[in-house]
């Protein structure tokens, strides 16, 4: 077995000397003895030694906390100090809060010995603890989601690179910080601030998802949605040692589903509601009216006079663009609570929330009738057109949106058998 090999830093001959002497006595090869803190440095790169035993006062100042400094950063070697009792105690409390980092003089010779042992074990643990750290931040770096792990008091430990740069946190400065305050998270609807997750993992001792619509406001102010979960970190015995965040950016995927909503609800070319959001808009008017019961609205439907003979002459892009022209001129003839909804091809259906009697409904036809009838100017030319309106009132004791949608077709039929520009109020006689 190689004696490690320690590298002396004494300015007191003698003692020099002596602790050479014990050193060698005690199995270790002492490679170098100065007296020179400038020295250090360069015998170090020189011997690599094991172990640097110092005394802390060189030529009566305390030139050896600096050189340690530079030894610890710099070549990761172990060291200890040697210090005089007096000057020990007027010290401690400021440069010796590491334990096992030193030795008092006087000391023997097994003193000496354990403490020096002390010092390489420590080192060598160390050295092992910090491997591992880094084997775990690689994996943690490979992975495809940030992660961020706590202590017990939730204060961060250690985070990957996707974490830094999602939240704007380098790890080094959110090192000891609070969860709380580089996970800042907030309730994209409320507002609110969500509590601290860690702590509520470590406390319910439980895999917890974090919630839905939670938004994360990084460092610099910037918020991204952002989803998975937080787990609590339990030792070999089971103990709750601390929490692990694991997250990623969701905005791509809250767009995606965005999208499939709207694509679900929406008219692709007007992007005025479909059919399905329509008959559930139905559906909810339908139940207000059973529990209130004054409670009135009404359903228009509505068919382009003579579009088919528009598409044919000018194509079907004029088409479009015309469909979208008259989308827009609906909407502006409806109070904010109605929906107006594209039904397809040229068919349009229309929700009159809260009207007092058929005499609104008939008004809003006249209305959209009148607005209808102005020319629309597409690609240089003057389209004009019109449009057939059925209309059919909830107070006829409805009790599916489908038979009321239905009975505002047949009106709207009615209407058009009459000539261009009509609207009809649906009559149950319509259906003898």
């Amino acid at each position: 077995m190689v004696a490690p090999k320690i590298l002396v830093v004494e300015d007191e001959k003698n003692q020099a000397v002596d602790i050479k002497n014990s050193l060698i006595k005690l199995g270790y090869a002492v490679t170098k003895i100065t007296d020179y803190a400038e020295e250090v440095v360069k015998k170090i790169s020189e011997l690599k030694p094991n172990l640097v035993l110092i005394d802390i006062c060189l030529a009566g100042k305390l030139e050896g906390t600096k050189v340690v400094d530079i030894i610890l950063n710099t070549f990761q070697i172990p060291v200890l100090y040697v210090i005089d009792y007096l000057v020990y105690k007027k010290i401690r409390k400021n440069q010796l809060q590491d334990p096992f980092s030193y030795i008092l003089k006087p000391f023997t010779e097994k003193d000496l010995y354990i403490a020096i042992e002390i010092a390489l074990y420590k080192h060598k643990i160390q050295k092992q603890l910090q491997a591992e750290k880094q084997r775990l931040l690689s994996i943690i770096n490979s992975m495809g989601c940030a992660v961020l792990v706590t202590g017990i008091d939730a204060r961060i430990e250690m985070m990957n690179q996707l974490a830094e740069m999602l939240t704007g946190w380098q790890q080094k400065e959110a090192f000891g910080k609070y969860f709380v305050e580089v996970l800042n998270l907030i309730d994209q609807d409320t507002g609110e601030r969500i509590a601290n997750l860690a702590t509520q993992a470590m406390q319910a001792g439980v895999v917890l998802k974090l919630p839905d619509n939670c938004k994360l406001i990084a460092k610099d102010g910037t918020e991204i949605p952002i989803g998975d979960t937080v787990a609590p970190i339990r030792d070999n015995l089971g103990n709750i040692t601390g929490a692990v965040v694991v997250f990623q950016d969701i905005t791509q995927r809250k767009q995606t589903e965005a999208q499939l909503i709207r694509n679900a609800f929406y008219d692709g070319l007007t992007a005025l509601p479909n059919r399905v959001l329509f008959l559930d808009r139905l559906k909810q008017a339908l139940e207000r009216c059973k529990r209130r019961v004054n409670n009135h609205f009404a359903v228009l439907f509505l068919d382009l006079d003579g579009f088919k003979e528009i598409n044919d002459r000018f194509g079907h892009g004029m088409g479009d663009d015309l469909l979208i022209a008259i989308a827009r001129r609906l909407e502006s003839c409806l109070r904010s609570g109605d929906t107006v909804a594209r039904f397809g091809g040229d068919e349009f259906a229309i929700l009159l929330e809260d009207i007092k009697d058929v005499d609104d409904a008939i008004n809003i036809a006249k209305r959209i009738q009148e607005t209808l009838g102005l020319p629309i100017r597409l690609n240089g030319i003057e389209i004009f057109t019109t449009a057939s309106i059925g209309i059919a009132l909830s107070c006829s004791g409805y009790e599916e949106p489908r038979s009321l949608l239905r009975d505002a077709d047949i009106a709207m039929y009615r209407a058009k058998e009459q000539g261009k520009a009509n609207y009809i109020v649906f009559d149950n006689k319509f259906l003898t």
